[in-house]
């Protein structure tokens, strides 16, 4: 959530970097503005109220002393009747707080000075690229072809258990899968130093707000119902990513600045109701409406922020470095980025069946927007408090590595070769017809 503060000082400078989103954002200043003047306005007149209150209180103190009853119990009235003007003035305090809060909840957090301005992902910057793109001396089988081939995945019963856009993945398709989370676990965790967590996959609502997903992206998410009381339904939810419990691991806290840096990795399934919002008939991995992810958070020191994004970025890079795949690193235009973020990375992986690239991370600092909505905070070596800077990103998500995987290193004879650092996990080098 945006300062309010920083808006009340520099609103034309808020106005102008949520221009740049292209989403009309800027509008909903002025009112913002408004129910906060009258807010304060209103805190304004209850401490008035209050002092006179507390005077009248002090007089009657004074006639109860000098026996003068009748004129005791007149005052008396009085500061009864100043708390009822209280306690309708803090009605209407609660009321305007609420309605501005309202307006700041559903704006986005302002794109960073050094993004890119654009509308839309065809004005997005390619950063760098990594490698060539694999050159098969035969025409390359897409990832369904293959899967079929060597039996990886079963496209059709998975959507008779569940529907389209959800996957089952059998033999050698469901070791791959369980190798290549390993992986990426022991990866971030022994060379690149994150500490592992295992989050519960049922949150609720808070966790979703702290992050930015509610309440603009509610229509989104999977609610969970609690057997047959319909009560419960909208308290809790399917995470959407490990991002959403992850990251509120240390909501209403207070942080001292030598417990920072925090950087947690976590492995879960991610539940996306929206997945299929442009046509989940898609074939199949592209789309779905569940798939494992690894997730990175990053809790840092406000001045760190943007050194440890980069980081972040090359932590996820090195996974794609590993397996041999080539991809770009793109960053997001101002009219592309998410809500929460100030400033994000993609990094998209070429899968050769597909002929294009596919997005596998998204890498980005969301500064303390964030923080803010989560009441997070960090007490600094001065003792002052200050909101931290807040990281998150996918270090990787699958099943799109799954994809350019098996169509980057399929054979001519209709295998996959296995890359060096998930043989040991496979315990072969190869799945074969």
């Amino acid at each position: 959530m945006l300062d309010i503060k920083l808006i009340r000082e520099q609103a034309d400078f808020v106005r102008q970097r949520l221009a740049t989103r292209g989403a009309g954002d800027e509008s909903h200043i002025d009112e913002a503005l408004r129910w906060d003047e009258q807010r304060r306005k209103l805190l304004g007149e209850v401490e008035e109220l209050k002092a006179s209150r507390n005077r009248v209180s002090k007089e009657i103190g004074v006639l109860m002393g000098k026996k003068e009853a009748a004129a005791a119990e007149a005052k008396k009235a009085e500061t009864r009747d100043i708390g009822d003007k209280i306690a309708t003035l803090d009605k209407q305090v609660a009321e305007a707080e609420a309605s501005r809060d309202q307006i700041l909840m559903r704006l986005p957090n302002l794109p960073h000075a050094s993004v890119a301005l654009g509308k839309s992902a065809e004005d997005n910057p390619v950063v760098r690229v990594h490698g060539e793109k694999p050159a098969h001396p035969f025409k390359p089988k897409d990832h369904v072809q293959i899967c079929h081939h060597l039996k990886l995945i079963d496209f059709e019963r998975g959507a008779k258990l569940s529907g389209s856009g959800f996957l089952l993945y059998t033999g050698w398709g469901a070791r791959l899968e369980r190798a290549l989370i390993q992986f990426l676990l022991d990866l971030h965790i022994h060379e690149h130093h994150y500490t592992e967590v295992s989050p519960p996959y049922v949150i609720n609502r808070e966790c979703m707000f702290g992050v930015g997903q509610f309440p603009k992206f509610e229509d989104q998410a999977y609610a969970v119902r609690e057997g047959n009381d319909a009560s419960t339904l909208g308290k809790f939810y399917l995470l959407p990513t490990a991002e959403a419990p992850v990251a509120n691991i240390h909501r209403d806290e207070v942080l001292a600045e030598s417990q920072l840096p925090i950087r947690y990795v976590a492995y879960s399934p991610c539940f996306r109701a929206e997945a299929g919002a442009a046509g989940l008939g898609t074939r199949g991995m592209i789309r779905v409406h569940q798939f494992d992810k690894v997730e990175l958070i990053k809790v840092v020191k406000p001045d760190q922020g943007y050194e440890e994004l980069e980081k972040m970025v090359a932590n996820a890079e090195t996974v794609l470095q590993r397996l041999g795949l080539h991809y770009r690193v793109i960053q997001l235009c101002t009219g592309d980025m998410g809500f929460a973020s100030a400033k994000t990375y993609d990094i998209e992986v070429w899968a050769p069946g597909q002929g294009s690239y596919l997005e596998v991370s998204s890498c980005s600092n969301c500064e303390d927007f964030q923080c803010r909505r989560m009441n997070l905070k960090m007490k600094t070596e001065d003792g002052d408090r200050v909101m931290p800077h807040l990281l998150n990103g996918s270090g990787t998500a699958l099943a799109r590595l799954f994809v350019a995987l098996v169509e980057t290193h399929q054979q001519a004879d209709g295998s996959v070769l296995i890359p060096e650092p998930l043989r040991p996990y496979l315990r072969t080098d190869r799945i074969v017809p």
